[in-house]
C-alpha cells in the first residue's frame, strides 16, 4: 500500500479511508453487435487518506478526478478494488449495508447551478437526508436546517426560496449546508469554486476551511486550479489519464515536484506582476481514455520522454519518504 503519512498540529493522524487498485471503467459500443471498447476512467488507483486532512487531487480535464471522486463514495460501482473505510471494506456492501456510510461521506457538486432541485424550497432540498437517516420531527428537522444555514452564513427566512432565487456563492453555501446537515465525517468536495467569481470563490474556500476545523472533517478536494490547492491542501495527487502520477505533501509537490508533468502544471500557473513567464506548457491534449498510449500514458506530451517511455510503464516508486512518482526518471 502506498502510504503518505504526515501530521496535524504535530500529531500523526488516523487513516479514515484507503483506496487499493481502484478501477473504473466504462464500456462504450458503436452499436449493439460492435465490440465493447473500455474508457479506463480510473486505472488502478492506490492512496490513503488521513482524518482530519485535505487530499486534494488535480490534473486536467479528462484526467478521472471526478470519477476518482464519485467511486470512492461509491456514487459510481467500482469495476475492481478495494474501498476501506474507517477500517471496514465497504466495496460490496449493499444498500442497505452502506446506507451508514452514506451519511458519513458527503459529496458537494461542482456546479451549484444544477446540483440543486430547482423546484425544491431550500428548506426540503436540505431536510431530505435528515428524513431519510433520521426519526426526527418536523420541529427537530426545522432547527437543524436553520441552524446549519446561519453556520454558512445564510439566514432562516432563506429557507423558504427557490435555489434560482440566489446568487452562485449563495447556492453553494446551500450545497454545502445539504452535505454538512447530516453530520459526515468526509466530504468530497468536486470543484466546489470553479463555478464562481473570484471574490467569491475566496469567501467559499474560507468557510470550508472554517467547517474542517469546527467539525474535523476530512476533505478529499478535487480541483485543477493550483493556486486553490497551495490554500488548502495538506496532501496531494496529480492525475494523469486515471493514474495517480505524483503524489505526497504540498510541500512535496509545490517544492520538490519530480514528475515532468507535475512540474508542467506548476510552470503553467500565470502570476501577474512578477514578470514570470509562463515557463512550459504540455504539448498537445491529453489522448482519449478509450485508447491510451503504450507505455507511459504521459510520453506523448512529455519533453523528457525517451524510446524506454513508450513501450515500459513506470511504476508509482517512493521517491523520498512519503513522496511517489511514477516516471522512469524520477529521484
Amino acid at each position: 500500500m502506498l502510504r503518505a503519512t504526515f501530521t496535524l498540529r504535530g500529531i500523526e493522524m488516523a487513516v479514515l479511508l484507503k483506496v487499493e487498485g481502484l478501477k473504473k471503467y466504462f464500456e462504450i459500443r458503436k452499436s449493439i453487435f460492435s465490440k465493447p471498447i473500455y474508457v479506463k476512467a480510473v486505472n488502478d488507483v492506490s492512496f490513503e487518506i488521513e482524518r482530519g486532512s485535505i487530499f486534494a487531487v488535480v490534473g486536467e480535464s479528462g484526467s478521472g478526478k471526478s470519477t476518482l471522486g464519485r467511486t470512492v463514495i461509491k456514487l459510481i460501482e467500482p469495476t475492481s478494488g478495494r474501498i476501506i473505510y474507517d477500517g471496514r471494506d465497504i466495496t460490496h456492501l449493499d444498500k442497505k449495508d452502506f446506507l451508514d456510510y452514506r451519511r458519513r461521506m458527503q459529496i458537494v457538486q461542482q456546479d451549484p447551478y444544477n446540483s440543486l432541485h430547482p423546484r425544491k424550497l431550500v428548506k426540503d432540498i436540505i431536510g431530505e437526508g435528515l428524513k431519510i437517516h433520521f426519526r426526527m420531527r418536523a420541529d427537530e428537522i426545522y432547527i437543524r436546517i436553520k441552524e446549519m444555514l446561519e453556520l454558512v452564513g445564510m439566514r432562516e427566512e432563506h429557507m423558504f426560496r427557490y435555489p434560482h432565487e440566489f446568487s452562485g456563492g449563495q447556492r453553494q453555501r446551500i450545497a454545502i449546508a445539504r452535505a454538512l446537515v447530516l453530520r459526515p465525517e468526509f466530504l468530497v468536495l468536486d470543484e466546489p469554486t470553479s463555478a464562481l467569481d473570484v471574490s467569491v470563490q475566496a469567501r467559499v474556500l474560507t468557510l470550508l476551511k472554517e467547517l474542517r476545523e469546527k467539525f474535523n472533517l476530512t476533505y478529499m478536494f478535487i480541483t485543477h486550479n493550483l493556486a486553490v490547492v497551495d490554500h488548502m491542501a495538506t496532501h496531494v495527487a496529480v492525475m494523469y489519464l486515471g493514474k495517480i502520477m505524483e503524489m505526497g505533501s504540498k510541500e512535496d509537490i509545490f517544492e520538490r515536484a519530480s514528475h515532468p508533468y507535475t512540474r508542467a502544471l506548476l510552470d503553467s500557473i500565470p502570476s501577474f506582476g512578477t514578470g514570470r513567464r509562463i515557463r512550459s506548457i504540455p504539448k498537445g491534449e491529453i489522448p482519449n481514455p478509450a485508447n491510451p498510449p503504450s507505455g507511459c500514458v504521459y510520453h506523448t506530451r512529455c519533453i523528457r520522454a525517451v524510446e524506454i517511455c513508450k513501450s515500459v510503464e513506470p511504476d508509482l516508486v517512493e521517491v523520498s519518504p512519503g513522496h511517489f512518482c511514477r516516471c522512469h526518471f524520477c529521484g
